[in-house]
């Protein structure tokens, strides 16, 4: 009998604070994770608005910004490829774009199914040809024939896209509907199904309507960085194109929320610089961990406080 491959903690990779993030503050580098929410709450035109900006590297809904372009493949399948097409353009449109310079990759099989061994297989090899930076499956529910309620049959699903993940690096979001009249639940109990989906993610995002409108408001959860909420979004027309929008600035969620002193530090030191500041240099000025500055700067991007050049980081004029 083989054992078991083991390595000592301490040689264990870590990654640089430059390489956590696939979007900073919104979605971390090669997480699993959920866009949740309820049905008609915007949920493709976020993970689109997140194709976009990973295969472009431009901001996510004008506020998030991705360190480094990266290839997606996205399987859409409740929407016309038409639809699709139409949105992407939109999205396009608003930030500045061309769809036909990304390298965003749409699977075309009318079907996709996560509990046949056949389309596992065909999806895996999909993957392992492309390596995807971003892998999105829209929505959950027209991916399997299973009990969404069974703990035992939704884990063996998420733990193959988790294996996705980790034989070929890419980040996987999963777009799935939350329960109608769940509002006055939290974010992520909302889910339709077994926990076992809110425990799977890395990274969660969960969209809401507010009443008011089309306004919508978003939370966003990490397993290994600051979450936050009450982010608010708006769907609005630019040209023929819809795309969502940052509406107002972003409050954070006081019991998750990074230290209010390392905020403090960093923004006043940039608040006191004249030119924008690279995270190296903010890391030497505040004395601190690269990983505390990285996710003070996500924090402060997220707010709307600051924002990332190609030069560095820097304060935004109020």
């Amino acid at each position: 009998m083989t054992a078991l491959p083991v390595r000592p903690a301490h040689e264990l990779t870590l990654l640089s604070a430059e390489q956590r993030w696939l979007i900073e503050g919104l979605w971390a580098a090669e997480a699993v994770g959920i866009v949740g929410g309820e049905p008609k709450c915007c949920k493709s035109f976020l993970a689109l608005d997140m194709a976009v900006a990973v295969a472009s590297a431009t901001p996510c809904l004008r506020r998030f910004p991705v360190p480094r372009p990266g290839r997606v493949l996205l399987f859409a399948a409740e929407d016309a490829l038409s639809t699709v097409r139409q949105r992407l353009d939109g999205i396009c449109a608003s930030a500045g774009l061309c769809l036909a310079d990304l390298d965003l990759q749409v699977i075309t099989a009318p079907t996709l199914r996560l509990d046949l061994e056949l389309d596992r297989n065909r999806l895996d090899d999909t993957v392992r040809a492309l390596r995807p930076s971003l892998l999105i499956l829209d929505p959950f529910v027209r991916l399997h024939r299973i009990d969404e309620n069974v703990s035992a049959d939704v884990a063996p699903l998420l733990d193959y896209l988790r294996g996705l993940q980790r034989r070929y690096q890419t980040a996987v979001v999963l777009v799935h509907h939350a329960r109608k009249g769940a509002a006055h639940l939290r974010a992520g109990q909302a889910l339709r199904g077994s926990s076992e989906l809110h425990a799977w993610g890395d990274s969660n995002l969960y969209l809401r309507r507010t009443g008011v409108g089309d306004s919508l408001t978003l939370t966003i959860e990490h397993r290994a960085a600051a979450s936050s909420e009450g982010l608010a979004l708006h769907l609005s027309a630019s040209g023929d194109g819809l795309a969502l929008h940052v509406e107002e600035p972003l409050t954070l969620d006081p019991p998750d929320a990074l230290a209010p002193c390392a905020l403090d530090r960093i923004e006043a030191l940039l608040a006191d610089a004249t030119v924008p500041l690279s995270l190296k240099s903010l890391r030497s000025a505040a004395k601190m961990r690269a990983a505390t500055v990285s996710d003070a700067l996500a924090a402060l991007v997220t707010q709307g406080r600051a924002r990332r050049s190609d030069k560095g980081y820097l304060l935004v004029a109020r």
